[in-house]
Order: structure tokens, then C-alpha cells, then sequence
């Protein structure tokens, strides 16, 4: 019986220290894991640059035509003929309806067989003042009577001539709004008809800017329909007054649109170009980390790396092969931002031409983590530069007035 309770204890015993001792392997190998250095992360870099900036004032607004109306008739009547088809482009002078004026020509000539009746019965009683056959005030009667006949026969031809309705300025027409035969009350509209080259593009900016501003001044259009395309032209005019409710002031550009693509009514992103700036640093907006108590990047800094290793048996102890290359590490730093253009932002403090910071991988960062730089798949070499050459604008600017 002894025995059999030994033989159990030992087999139990053997059990337990079995266990124990994988347990103890378990833990030293965890205690190992944690203590070996953490693998470096792995980040992409861009170095802090010089540009050639170019600011700029952004606002919206609208396409204007230089010229636009609505063609109506300014006496009424019946339309006749119709000489033209919706957007048609048309000349100054030319005819575009022809209202019924048959009953204005025979009122005309009524008048007209009046007048030289006025003009026979003139002669004949200036011939007859001289022989002392009439008084001065026949003839004078007479006189009145032809001024009035005159009259009456210039206004008959000037309201059939405005039955002839033709195009105030070279231009395009838009949808009709007629057709043959339909009565039009004077004032009625027929047909839009617009100036299309050149255009004008309104557009308000704060009135902080105002000092910026001269006429003159180069402005780029993008409009939705074109969204490749840039038009470029000249502030035409500066409102003298600066809206009280808004404290905007109106801004007229005029733009040259030989091939009539800006059309009246498009909605207009307007940049108003400022005097380019020299050597301006900037780095990629992603780059930089926005917050509500500042702005920062991660500076990529090169630190010596640690001397002290442990030669494995058998290893290479040559001086070349002891010889380890500087090791990565990023360390936070504050910086205040400018003028935003595009991917760039503008660096007013804080780094330094030349200065390499974090691209991309760096919400996994913290200060004096060690890193490995990878090529970055979103940038390709000398997207910087390429980027340097479009307008730049500051975030306050950006949201300014429309």
C-alpha cells in the first residue's frame, strides 16, 4: 500500500515540475519577445523645398455677357416673317421680324397724297402773295399745314420701319419665343440675344483685400463644364463702394471667349493672382499633422547607432562588418503653416530648406521611434516640383466671400 501511495506521488510530482518547467519556457520567451527592440516602422520621406509661389485670392462667381437682351418689339402687330433660327449668330442691323404693315403703308400714302397737296397749294399762293392776291396769313397757313403733313408722313415711315425688328449688336440668340402669325403687344419678348466675346465674370472679395486689388490684375476661371481648362483675364473694374451687410466689395473681370464656351449664368471659380514670392518652403499637406492646439511634422534625424552588439561564435569580427550604418528617428515638431495650393502648404516657421519629414505613416509615430523609409506610391519623384507651379491661396482665404 505504501508503495502504491509513493509510485502516485512521484508520477503526480513529475506531472506538476513537467508542467512548471513548460510553463517557465512559456513565460521566459514572452519576457524575451518583449524586451527585444521594436522592429523599425516603416515610413515614407519628402524633403523640405524652396518654391516659386504664386499667390492668389479665391472667390466664386458668376458669367456675365458684356452685352445681353431681350429683343422686343416696341410698337405692336402681327407677325409676318420670321428671319431667323434659334441660335443663330447675327450682325448688327440685321432683320429679325418683320410685323403686318399693310395698313400702316396705305395710311401712308394717304399722308403722302396730303402732302403734295400742301406742297401744290404752297406754290401756288406764294406765287400769288407776290402778285398782292392772298394775305401773309394764307400762305403762312399753308406753310403750317405742309410742316404738319411733313411730319405726319416721317412718323408714318419711322412706325413702319419699327415693325422691321432687327438685331441692337452683334451677338448669339437664343430659343424663340415667337411664331408666325402670333399678335404682339408692344414690349412682348421674341428672342435672348447675347455677346459672347468678351465675357464678364463677377465676383465679390472681403474688403481686407481691397488694398490687393487693381485693375488690371490677372484673374483664372474654372467653370464646371471645362473642369480642365483655365480661362485667364484682367480685373476691368473695382466697385467704389463696399457692400455694408456683407463687407464685400464687387469685382467685374473680363475675359476674351473667341470660341464661346463661358456662357451667361455659369457658376465661376475665380483666383485673383497676387505678386509671386520667392524661395517660399513647402511640404505636402499630408505631411502635416492639423490640430486645434497647432500644427507639427515628424523630422526624420539620423542618430549613431548602438556600438555595443554581441559577436555570435563563429560571426565576422572584421572592422568592416562591425561597421552599422546611422540608424532613423523622428521627432515631433511644431510648426505654423501659410498659404495652402493644392497638395502644398506653405512653412512660415519651424523647419528648414533641406529639413526630411514624415510623408506618410506617421499616426503610428511617436517621439524617438526608429524608422525605415520605403518609396511612398502616392508621389511620385518631382511631384513637388511639378506642383510648385499652380496659384497658391491661404486657408483663411480660401473661405473668403463668394
Amino acid at each position: 500500500m505504501f508503495l502504491r501511495l509513493l509510485l502516485v506521488f512521484v508520477i503526480l510530482a513529475a506531472l506538476v515540475g513537467g508542467l512548471a518547467y513548460m510553463k517557465y519556457e512559456q513565460v521566459t520567451a514572452q519576457i524575451a519577445q518583449f524586451s527585444a527592440p521594436m522592429p523599425p516602422s516603416s515610413v515614407s520621406e519628402v524633403r523640405v523645398e524652396t518654391q516659386r509661389w504664386q499667390p492668389q485670392l479665391d472667390a466664386v462667381g458668376n458669367v456675365r455677357a458684356v452685352q445681353g437682351v431681350m429683343v422686343n418689339n416696341e410698337v405692336p402687330g402681327q407677325v409676318e416673317t420670321i428671319r431667323f433660327e434659334s441660335g443663330d449668330r447675327v450682325r448688327a442691323g440685321q432683320p429679325l421680324v418683320q410685323l403686318d404693315t399693310t395698313v400702316d403703308e396705305a395710311d401712308l400714302k394717304g399722308l403722302q397724297a396730303s402732302l403734295e397737296l400742301a406742297q401744290l397749294q404752297i406754290e401756288r399762293n406764294t406765287k400769288l402773295l407776290r402778285d398782292r392776291a392772298v394775305s401773309q396769313g394764307d400762305v403762312d397757313q399753308i406753310q403750317a399745314e405742309l410742316s404738319r403733313a411733313r411730319a405726319a408722313v416721317a412718323a408714318k415711315r419711322a412706325l413702319i420701319d419699327k415693325k422691321t425688328i432687327r438685331a441692337p449688336f452683334d451677338g448669339v440668340l437664343g430659343i424663340r419665343r415667337i411664331d408666325i402669325g402670333q399678335y404682339l403687344p408692344e414690349g412682348s419678348g421674341i428672342v435672348a440675344l447675347e455677346a459672347l466675346d468678351p465675357v464678364f465674370v463677377d465676383y465679390k472679395l472681403p474688403e481686407r483685400h481691397l488694398a490687393k486689388l487693381t485693375e488690371d490684375q490677372a484673374v483664372e476661371v474654372r467653370v464646371a463644364a471645362y473642369p480642365d481648362q483655365v480661362f485667364t483675364g484682367r480685373i476691368q473694374a473695382i466697385s467704389p463702394t463696399v457692400d455694408q451687410g456683407t463687407r464685400n466689395v464687387q469685382v467685374r473681370a473680363q475675359l476674351p471667349n473667341p470660341e464661346g464656351r463661358l456662357r451667361p449664368g455659369m457658376f465661376a471659380k475665380v483666383a485673383t493672382l497676387l505678386p509671386v514670392r520667392e524661395r517660399v518652403l513647402a511640404i505636402p499637406r499630408r505631411a502635416v499633422s492639423f490640430n486645434t492646439y497647432g500644427d507639427s511634422v515628424f523630422l526624420i534625424q539620423e542618430q549613431p547607432a548602438d556600438s555595443e552588439t554581441t559577436a555570435e561564435p563563429g560571426a565576422d569580427t572584421s572592422p568592416a562588418a562591425s561597421d552599422t550604418a546611422p540608424k532613423l528617428v523622428v521627432t515631433r515638431k511644431q510648426i505654423t503653416t501659410g498659404a495652402v495650393r493644392d497638395d502644398l502648404v506653405e512653412v512660415t516657421d519651424g523647419l528648414a530648406a533641406g529639413d526630411r519629414v514624415v510623408l506618410a505613416g506617421h499616426q503610428k509615430l511617436r517621439n524617438g521611434a526608429e524608422v525605415q523609409i520605403v518609396q511612398d506610391a502616392g508621389m511620385a519623384p518631382g511631384e513637388l516640383d511639378q506642383a510648385a507651379l499652380a496659384p497658391a491661396q491661404s486657408p483663411a482665404e480660401a473661405g473668403d466671400g463668394s
